[in-house]
C-alpha cells in the first residue's frame, strides 16, 4: 500500500496585507495536480484524509461562523420590532449581489453564508488579547482571511422546505480575476482577491488602512460569491458574512447548545472534545470543541460539517424554545452583536424577511454537503477534487431549478456544436469538442474568442431546431444558460467556455489530453481509492428535536 502524503499545513493567506500580497504572487501555482492515494480507516470505513500537522484549532473553529450567521437567518422571527427601530440601518452592507441575480429568482431566496477566519475586526484591527485567549486563537499572527465556512441556503417563496448545502472549504475550483490563478481552494478565493486588491489600491496611492481593509474585504466577498455561483450554477441574491469575533459574541449570548452524539468521543489531544454518547448540553467552550473535532471521526472534515449543521439546528431550537427572540434584553444583545459583526448584502430587508419566516412557523430544513470526487495535492497543498457539473445538477435539482434526470435514455443528439474558448484553459475548446462528439453531438468548429480572457461566464446559444439538444448539452455541462439566437445557424449550437468552465468528469474520459494554463489545473484525476462519503443529509425542522451525528 502506498504511503499517504501528509496533509500540508494550511494557515491560509497571511494576515498582513503586504506580506500576503507578496506571498500570493510567489505562490501562484504552476505545478501539476497530483492525485493522492488515501489509506483506509482501520475501522473499515471510507478512506480518510492524511492527518494534518497539529496546530491551533481556530481554522476549524470558524466552522461555527457560518452557523452563527445562519442562526440569525433561519430564526428571523422577533426581529420585527427592532427592525422598525432602525435595525436595517445598523448593519454593515455589501454591494456584491448583482442586479441580475437580485431579480432572478421570482421571490425565492438563495443565501450565501460566509464564515470568515480572521483575527481582525471589520476595520482591520487585531482583536483584543482576552478575546483571542477565549477563542484559543494564539497571539493573532496566525491565520488569514479564509472563508472557512460556506453554506448555500435556499428558501422558496412558498416556504415549504429550506435546503442548505455546506461547501467543503478545500474544494478546488476554477477562479476568475485573481492574478496568477485560474484555480484555487474555494476558501482562499476571499483572501487571495483581498490581498491582490489592496496591493493594486496601494500602488494607486491609497494609504488609509481602514479604507484598504474595507475595499479589500468587499473584493474578497465578491470573489468567493462568484466562485460559489460558478461551482453551483445558481444565482445568489442574498449574502451574509460573519467573522471570528462575531461568533464569539453570539456564542456568548447563546450560552451553549444541546447536542446528540451517536457514539462517545475522546479527542483530548487535539480539539479537547471528550463527550459520552447521547444527548447532552455543552457550554460555549465545549461547543467549540464539538465543532472543532476532526480526528477520530470516520469522515473527519465531512463529519465535522455535519456537526456544524447539528449545531445550527440546535441553536435555532434553543432560540425558539427559550423565547430569546421575544426577550427584549436578550434580543437587544443579539441584534447588537449582529449589527457589529455581520455584513449583509444591499437590499436585504431584514424586517420583511423576519415577518415572512415568522408567519411560516416550523419549516422543514434539510442540510446536505456538496459531494467530493476524491482528494489530491496542488503545490503540496491538499485539495478536494470536485466535479462542478455533478454539483450543479444536484444543487439546481434540490433548489427546484432543474428537473430530475429522466428514467429513460434520451435520443441521440442531431445538432452540431461549435465550441469557442473565451476564458478556459488553453486547448479546452478542442478537448470539449472531441468529448461531445463521443457523446453523439456533431463535431463543429473549435476556436478561441477574439476577446479571450474578458471574464464572461459560460453560455450556450442555439439555432432553430436545436433547442432540445441545447437543453441536453446544458444539463451535461452542469447548467450553463441556453438561449435561442438568430445568429446561430439552424441545427447548430454555439458553446462558449468562460473562465468558470471546468470539464465535467463524465466528459473527461472521452476528451483528449492537453495541458492547462499556468496558475492551476483542473483537479479531476483522483484515484478510485480516494472516494469519501459525504454522509446522509441532516433533516430536521426549525424548533424540532436535534439530530444525532458522529
Amino acid at each position: 500500500m502506498a504511503v499517504p502524503r501528509s496533509r500540508a499545513r494550511d494557515d491560509g493567506p497571511a494576515r498582513d496585507r503586504w506580506a500576503a500580497a507578496s506571498r500570493y504572487r510567489a505562490e501562484a501555482p504552476t505545478d501539476r495536480f497530483e492525485p493522492v492515494t488515501r489509506r483506509r480507516s482501520t475501522r473499515g470505513g471510507p478512506p480518510r484524509r492524511p492527518p494534518a500537522r497539529r496546530r491551533r484549532g481556530v481554522a476549524a473553529t470558524t466552522r461555527l461562523l457560518a452557523a452563527a450567521a445562519a442562526m440569525l437567518v433561519v430564526s428571523g422571527t422577533g426581529f420585527a420590532y427592532y427592525s422598525e427601530k432602525g435595525i436595517d440601518g445598523g448593519f454593515s452592507r455589501s454591494g456584491v449581489v448583482s442586479a441580475e441575480d437580485a431579480a432572478a429568482l421570482d421571490g425565492d431566496m438563495n443565501i450565501l453564508l460566509i464564515g470568515l477566519d480572521t483575527r481582525r475586526d471589520k476595520d482591520g484591527n487585531l482583536l483584543p488579547k482576552d478575546i483571542l485567549d477565549q477563542l484559543h486563537a494564539g497571539d493573532g499572527t496566525e491565520g488569514g482571511y479564509n472563508a472557512n465556512s460556506l453554506i448555500l441556503l435556499h428558501i422558496p417563496k412558498d416556504l415549504k422546505k429550506i435546503t442548505a448545502f455546506s461547501i467543503p472549504r478545500d474544494d478546488y475550483v476554477a477562479v476568475n480575476g485573481i492574478p496568477g490563478y485560474d484555480h484555487a481552494k474555494i476558501k482562499e478565493t476571499y483572501g487571495l482577491k483581498k490581498a491582490a486588491t489592496e496591493d493594486t489600491l496601494a500602488a494607486q496611492g491609497v494609504k488609509d488602512p481602514v479604507e484598504l481593509e474595507h475595499r479589500g474585504r468587499e473584493a474578497g466577498r465578491e470573489s468567493v460569491l462568484q466562485a460559489v455561483k460558478a461551482l453551483t450554477g445558481v444565482p445568489i441574491n442574498r449574502v451574509a458574512e460573519i467573522a471570528l469575533v462575531g461568533f464569539y459574541h453570539l456564542a456568548g449570548i447563546l450560552g451553549g447548545v444541546d447536542v446528540c452524539l451517536n457514539q462517545p468521543v475522546d479527542d483530548s489531544d487535539f480539539s479537547g472534545a471528550v463527550f459520552p454518547a447521547g444527548r447532552q448540553h455543552l457550554d460555549a467552550a465545549q461547543s467549540l470543541a464539538f465543532v472543532r473535532q476532526r480526528h477520530e471521526l470516520e469522515n473527519e472534515d465531512l463529519d465535522r460539517t455535519h456537526r456544524q449543521q447539528a449545531f445550527l439546528t440546535s441553536a435555532a431550537k434553543q432560540l425558539k424554545d427559550a423565547g430569546t427572540l421575544t426577550n427584549i434584553g436578550k434580543l437587544q444583545s443579539l441584534i447588537k452583536a449582529a449589527q457589529d459583526d455581520v455584513v449583509l448584502s444591499d437590499g436585504w430587508n431584514v424586517l420583511d424577511f423576519a415577518q415572512t419566516l415568522g408567519r411560516a412557523g416550523s419549516i422543514p430544513v434539510e442540510f446536505q454537503t456538496l459531494p467530493i470526487q476524491g482528494y489530491g495535492t496542488v503545490n503540496d497543498q491538499a485539495v478536494n477534487v470536485v466535479d462542478p457539473a455533478v454539483i450543479r445538477k444536484i444543487v439546481r435539482t434540490a433548489f427546484g431549478m432543474q428537473a430530475a434526470p429522466p428514467s429513460t435514455p434520451k435520443a441521440t443528439p442531431t445538432s452540431t456544436v461549435d465550441v469557442v474558448n473565451a476564458g478556459s484553459a488553453s486547448g479546452m475548446a478542442a478537448k470539449v469538442s472531441t468529448a461531445l462528439s463521443a457523446k453523439g453531438f456533431g463535431k463543429g468548429n473549435a476556436t478561441t474568442a477574439d476577446d479571450y480572457g474578458s471574464g464572461g461566464a459560460s453560455a450556450i446559444a442555439y439555432g432553430s431546431g436545436a433547442d432540445a439538444d441545447a437543453t441536453r448539452l446544458s444539463e451535461l455541462l452542469g447548467g450553463p444558460p441556453a438561449h435561442a439566437s438568430t445568429d446561430v445557424a439552424p441545427g447548430r449550437i454555439r458553446l462558449v467556455l468562460g473562465a468558470d468552465f471546468t470539464l465535467p468528469g463524465e466528459l473527461s474520459s472521452a476528451a483528449t489530453t492537453s495541458g492547462s494554463s499556468g496558475g492551476g489545473t483542473s483537479a479531476s484525476a483522483a484515484t478510485a481509492d480516494a472516494l469519501p462519503d459525504s454522509g446522509k443529509p441532516v433533516t430536521t425542522t426549525i424548533g424540532s428535536d436535534i439530530p444525532c451525528v458522529n
